[in-house]
Order: structure tokens, then sequence, then C-alpha cells
């Protein structure tokens, strides 16, 4: 019995001294946290692609054909396999609708970047934050 109680010891001696050598060796380098960024609510949103045009126009459709599919899971992979399957005929509708969404998107925010960089929409709370 004393032997397997030496061994035990030895054991986890040899335990403790590998975890020691292991921590002083492989430090792994510690990870940077990520600054949070500050949501700006003022920001536009970026518009949906044609798919999600596709996606509201198809939800409508299959759910006055399938009433009693509630999932939207199941919507969902249906709508994908009809979408994989359109031409790019069929696709130009929703193709247009995000085109012109895009561009509106990208008109409104070079205006925000413009009232941005002159400080026009500076918040109040933004502002203290300089001055400390």
């Amino acid at each position: 019995m004393v032997l397997r109680i030496r061994s035990n010891e030895i054991t986890k001696r040899s335990t403790r001294q590998q975890r020691v050598v292991r921590s002083e060796n492989e430090r792994r380098p510690k990870s940077k946290t990520k600054k949070k960024k500050k949501f700006d609510a003022k920001k536009p949103k970026k518009p949906p692609t044609a798919f999600f045009y596709f996606l509201e126009d198809f939800r409508k459709e299959f759910q006055e054909q399938n009433p009693d599919v509630k999932s939207m899971r199941e919507v969902g992979k249906a709508c994908g396999e009809k979408w994989k399957t359109m031409t790019y005929e069929e696709k130009v509708k929703y193709y247009d609708i995000a085109t012109e969404k895009r561009a509106e998107f990208d008109r409104v925010m070079s205006e925000y970047i413009k009232r941005k960089e002159s400080g026009e929409d500076e918040d109040p709370e933004d502002a203290s934050e300089l001055d400390e």
C-alpha cells in the first residue's frame, strides 16, 4: 500500500511539474479585447439584397398555397430552392428593385458622411467625452 501512495504522489508531482513547464514555455499571447463600436442611430441602414425582395413576394404566395406550414425554416428552404431554379430574366425584377434601393442608400450615406465630417451630426455625449 505504501508503494501505491508513493506512486500517486510521484504522478501528482510530475503532473504539476509538467503544468508549470507548459505555462512557462508555452504562454499564449493575450488576445486583444475588441473595442465595442458605438452604435450610431442616425447612420442609414444598408438595403436588402435582391433575394430578400424575392423572399417577401415568395413568402406571401407560399403561405397562401400552404397554409398548414408555419415553420420559417421550411419557407426559407422552399424559397432558396425556387431562387436557385429561377432564370436571370425572372430575377431581373428583384435586381432592379435592389439596385434602386442601393443607389438611394449610397446617396443618403454620402450625405450622412458629409454631415458627420462637418460636425453637424455630433451628439452632446460625444462632445463631452472630447473635453475630458
